[in-house]
This record gives structure tokens, sequence and C-alpha cells, in this order.
């Protein structure tokens, strides 16, 4: 039985390339740290580098030079940037930086100075002039074709696709808008050309991200062109008609956002909603500067549920933010009880250079922090082990995610994102499944935030 929840800190997530370079073609190591939308931008790095003729290498020793792209959110994620910097420079020696933590070259050349380039994130341009200054380009035009879907990080199956950039939210204890600047919304058609060519390369899962999908258009007035409006509901919408997964994540929970629902209760888009509340007190909401509607949250909720019964709920919290009292961390957890959230991660508070959340008084003791977190995850996994319970018998389409030498698949339901949220296990009878295929399983056994099931009929 799982005893440990999945792993919640996409900001320490790691990728790395696999491809394998042809003999005698220049070429570049990856190492991609950071959320999703940073794996966006080091796959367009490498497709851009790709189509330049240079090799993707999949290790240190056979790089000629190595890009790592980074995490600055948080100082532990900044730390196991600065960690992952040294790494490569000890193995290799050629380092550019690029990503969040590139917003402070100093910091990184402060520590790492023989570094040769830092940029920040979303430098397409900048990141590239550098490559080409430590290793020159030697193009085929023969070979050197663009891949129909790019370079990309992840499994052939499921793909990340960024519909914005950047955030219009002030939220005290971030920087991202400080790092990414504001909203900056890609065209609709844009967006579907791209979701095309993944569903066509054989994608079968398609997760939608940015830094505030709701407020998806809000920034070019939800334009129209080429027939496909750039609102999160029409976009919604043409994505599920490439009859591909789509999977929301980062939606802020706007008025709007209950026009979703019916979209997922209609199979078009997968019943599942990945929403930061952070917390679930008005004073605590107020001093994080984000809307304190908490109670009305629960309505829209229940409203959501009403509408689409098989709704998969996740969220993030942060616990021991300045000025907490106990008062409010109860008022969180039983806040907790009444929502009974599906997938839940939750941090302790850190200081972030920048934030003005670092500037709020009475911040709240490391052991303080500790306890609270661990009395709200012991909620949160009671939670997630009853609402597990309770499908046992049920069947779920799933989605095989890997297939082990000993013949396990491990899958995913619809209200599982990879990484960051539970799996169901098969065990028997995997001959024939392949890495991709979409079946139908009937769940047999519950942990805390894992299933384990048997095949019944191919998806």
């Amino acid at each position: 039985m799982s005893t440990n929840p999945p792993d919640l800190r996409p900001d320490l997530a790691r990728a790395r390339v696999t491809e394998t370079p042809r003999s005698g073609q220049p070429t570049i190591g990856m190492v991609s740290l950071g959320c999703p939308k940073a794996l966006v931008d080091s796959e367009r790095i490498l497709t851009r580098l790709r189509a330049e003729g240079y090799g993707i290498s999949p290790d240190y020793s056979g790089a000629d030079a190595v890009i790592v792209n980074t995490c600055g959110f948080l100082d532990s994620a900044k730390a196991e940037s600065l960690e992952a910097i040294g790494e490569a420079l000890s193995e290799n020696g050629r380092v550019i930086v690029t990503g969040c933590l590139g917003a402070e070259p100093d910091y990184i050349t402060g520590v790492h100075p023989r570094v040769l380039a830092v940029t920040g994130p979303h430098q397409y341009e900048q990141v590239l002039d550098a490559v080409h200054a430590a290793v020159p380009p030697s193009p085929d035009p023969f070979v050197d074709l663009l891949p129909a879907s790019g370079v990309k990080l992840t499994p052939r199956h499921y793909s990340y696709l960024k519909i914005s950039e950047g955030c219009n939210h002030k939220c005290k204890f971030c920087i991202i808008p400080d790092m990414r600047g504001k909203l900056s919304s890609r065209p609709a058609h844009a967006v579907i050309r791209e979701a095309q060519k993944l569903v066509e390369n054989g994608v079968r899962e398609l997760l939608i991200i940015s830094q505030d999908t709701s407020a998806y258009g809000v920034d070019i007035k939800h334009a129209e062109a080429n027939g496909h409006r750039a609102h999160i509901t029409d976009l919604a919408r043409d994505l599920g008609s490439l009859g591909a997964w789509v999977r929301l994540h980062y939606v802020y929970p706007y008025p709007h956002v209950r026009n979703l629902i019916p979209l997922m209760a209609e199979g078009l888009v997968l019943p599942y909603l990945d929403i930061p509340f952070q917390h679930a007190h008005p004073e605590t909401l107020r001093r994080m500067a984000r809307p304190a509607a908490a109670a009305r949250t629960l309505d829209e909720i229940a409203a959501w549920r009403s509408d689409c019964p098989d709704i998969t709920l996740r969220s993030t919290f942060i616990v021991g933010y300045p000025g907490e009292t106990e008062q409010e961390f109860q008022t969180l957890l039983d806040w907790l009880d009444e929502a009974q959230l599906d997938r839940v991660g939750c941090f302790k508070y850190e200081n972030v250079a920048g934030a003005r959340s670092n500037a709020l008084p009475d911040h709240v003791p490391e052991e303080v922090k500790q306890d609270r977190w661990d009395r709200f995850m012991e909620k949160a996994q009671a939670i997630s082990e009853a609402k597990l319970a309770a499908k046992v018998g049920s069947v779920q389409q799933v989605i095989v995610d890997d297939i082990d030498e000993d013949g396990i698949a491990t899958c995913r339901t619809k209200g599982d994102a990879p990484e960051i949220d539970g799996c169901l296990f098969i065990d028997e009878r995997t001959e024939g499944l392949s890495v991709g295929d979409i079946v139908s399983v009937e769940v047999d056994e519950a942990g805390d935030y894992d299933l384990w099931g048997s095949l019944t009929l191919r998806g």
C-alpha cells in the first residue's frame, strides 16, 4: 500500500533529454528544473536548436555545452537550481543558465562565476545567442529537419500545452509576475494548431498550463481569429473536439469557470480542476492579497459537483503564512473538512527574495509550520483514503504511463495528473498493453493515494 503522498513539488522536478546525436554533430545537453511551464520553455529551446543542426545529448560527457533551465520561485528551489548548475559545471564545465532564477544573474554568478551566460525566463533568442557563442552551429540541410512535433521532454503519449505566459495577480508571496511579466495570451488558433500537431503525432492527453488558465484571453480582449476565440471556455471546447484527453491546470475560481463544468459533464474535457486556493481564512487571504471568498467557494464547489458528480478537484495550500494564528489555521482545517477536495498539496511558507510577504509582521516559527503541515496532511490523507476506498468496485478509464519488466502497468485515471497525483496499478494480464493505451479497469483495492485494478475492456 502507498503510505506517502505523490510528489507535490513540481518546482523541484527534473527532466533530461534522451535523444542520441549523430557522430560529429555539435551537441547540447539540457537539465530542465521547475514547473511544467518551464518544461515547455525547455522544449521550445531544444526544438530551435535541433532545427539549427545541434544534437541533443543525453548526458553531460557527450555534450559540448549544457543548458540548465532553473526554478527560482522558492528558496529551496533556488538551492536545488544552484546545485544542478554546480553538478553541470563539475561534469561538463561549459554551462549556460536560463529560466526563472536567471532573472537574478548576480545571484548565480556570485556562486558559480564560471557559467558562460545567464538569461532570464522565456528569453529564447538570448539562449540561442549564448549557445551559438559557446558552440557554433554546423547545420546539415539533408538531415537537420525540424521534427513535426518538436523536441519533447515528456513521454510521447502526453504533452503540456502552454496557452499564456505571465500573470496579472499581485499575491504577496509570489514573484512570478516580476520574473515572467503580466498576462500574455497566445492567439487561440495558434494553440489549436499546436494541439492538432501534437495529437497527430500520437499525443493522447493535453495538459493545459499557464500562470492563470481561467484568465486566458483577457489581455487580448478575447480576440477571435481564424475561427477560434481566445476565451478559456471556447478554447476548452475546441481542444475537446480533437479526440484527446484535455486536463486543465492552474484555474482560478472566477465565476465564468462554472461554464467549463458542462463541458466536463459532456466528456469534452476531463472532469478535473486544478485550483490554487492557498488558504481559507479571509484574513489570511487578505494578507496574501488574494480574493477572500472561501465561503462562496464552497458554494461553487457544491454547484460543480451537482453538475458533474465525477469531477476531481485538486489544490495547493500554504500553512504558516506570516500572521497565521491557530484560529486561522483551524478555519483552514474545517474548510478542508467541508470541501472534501480529492487531491491536495501543502507547502510550509518560505520567504522568497523580492516577495512583499517577507516584510509582513508575525512570522510563524518553523516548528509551528511543521506541526501545522503535519496536521493538514493527516487530514488530507484521511480524505484521500476515504475517497479512493469509495472507488473500489467501480470501472475507471485509465491511461497507461509505464509497463515495467515484471509486466506491472502504471496508469492514471481521469482524476490523476502526471507526477503530482496518484496512480492506478495493474499487475495481471497486461500482455498486449502499450504505453499510451487508454483502457477500462475495475478497481479492486485502494490505498491512501493509489489504486489497484484489473483490466476489463479497451477504452
